[in-house]
């Protein structure tokens, strides 16, 4: 059996710090170069607050696989599964190209897991694959 596999995320990184800091200079730069109204970039800015609240906060995300368990968290709610209740997993490509992974329970119940508590597709599939789980791919479904 594989040893356990743990991935965690925090939301307080130098990426997020970058982008805000290129989203306010542009806003800024939009009013005092082009004589944009400041009213409506700071409309535009509203939008940057969920980031700036998750950047203050740092939140984070994550998930661990055990022997017999899969458990992720993200933020202040957790959850887990046993494997023997998982039939299998299903990696479901979507047109942003973002990979949304859902366990499909024996009794049909699909349980979707969140997407910012999950590490890089291709190591999550190996991950399953290493403890003999079905993994199913769908690409580019619209529903």
């Amino acid at each position: 059996m594989s040893d356990s596999f743990h991935f965690t995320r925090h939301n307080r990184n130098p990426r997020t710090v970058t982008i805000l800091i290129c989203i306010y200079a542009a806003l800024i730069g939009a009013v005092i170069l082009i004589d944009a109204a400041w009213w409506l970039m700071a409309v535009l800015g509203l939008f940057t607050l969920p980031a700036l609240w998750d950047l203050y906060a740092d939140t984070s995300a994550g998930l661990s696989i055990t022997e017999h368990k899969l458990e992720w968290f993200t933020g202040k709610r957790s959850a887990d599964l046993d494997f023997d209740k998982i039939d299998h997993m299903r990696f479901d490509t979507r047109m942003d190209m973002s990979v949304r992974v859902t366990a499909v329970l024996h009794s049909g119940e699909k349980v979707r897991l969140p997407y910012e508590a999950l590490p890089p597709h291709r190591r999550l599939e190996t991950e399953f694959q290493n403890r003999d789980l079905r993994v199913t791919r769908h690409h580019f479904a619209l529903f």
